[in-house]
């Protein structure tokens, strides 16, 4: 299959799950302000814009998503030596939960700008949602390195680590975090999920 083919197919694909989540977004408009908000309200500035957010998306000519998806897509191809080209086309693959393709390009902008904290922390968040936990570790503990006292960090290397059944490292992670943040939501959930890993082994 050409270049051109594979990269059509590839629209193609985006294209469908972003009119599935428009269609989705369009279906409760409601519930997608209020998540908007919390989204806005609840992430860092620089987290990855999360699917379905808002009504503006919504009302968007799918032509038009098509032809920004199309765009940013060529232009991350076209470029590789392009940092923001490979950021956007990770994004657009996170927008629709396609984590090995927004790795790939993470990768890739990472490659580019290996100190840029935000790619850094992003690629320990993606692993993550894919499940790829010793690699969100790997990336968590790289941008500690970087910024040591970063609570969104230091609660996916928790969530990670207890997620690989790592008792001891999430342990650590977790005081980490009651030491930088004690009021974290997450803690209690946390400290459960270690209690139960403690009695399970």
């Amino acid at each position: 299959m050409s270049r051109e083919n594979i990269l059509f197919a590839i629209i193609g694909i985006l294209f469908g799950f972003i009119v599935g989540f428009m269609f989705a977004s369009s279906m409760s408009q409601k519930q997608a302000s209020q998540q908007a908000s919390a989204v806005s309200q609840g992430m860092p500035a620089d987290h990855p814009p999360v699917a379905g957010g808002g009504g503006a998306q919504s009302s968007q000519d799918p032509q038009a998503v098509r032809a920004e998806v199309s765009s940013s897509l060529e232009k991350a191809r076209s470029e590789p030596n392009n940092f923001d080209a490979q950021f956007k086309a990770a994004e657009l693959y996170y927008q629709i939960q396609r984590y090995d393709q927004a790795i790939e390009f993470l990768l890739k902008a990472n490659q580019l700008k290996p100190t840029d904290y935000r790619t850094v922390v992003i690629l320990g968040m993606v692993n993550l949602d894919a499940g790829h936990y010793d690699t969100a570790e790997k990336w968590y503990r790289a941008a500690m390195k970087m910024k040591s006292d970063d609570v969104m960090v230091l609660s996916g290397l928790a969530a990670a680590t207890l997620e690989k059944g790592d008792a001891k490292a999430a342990e650590d992670a977790i005081a980490m975090l009651e030491k930088a943040d004690p009021n974290s939501q997450d803690l209690p959930q946390f400290k459960d999920k270690l209690a139960s890993l403690k009695a399970g082994k």
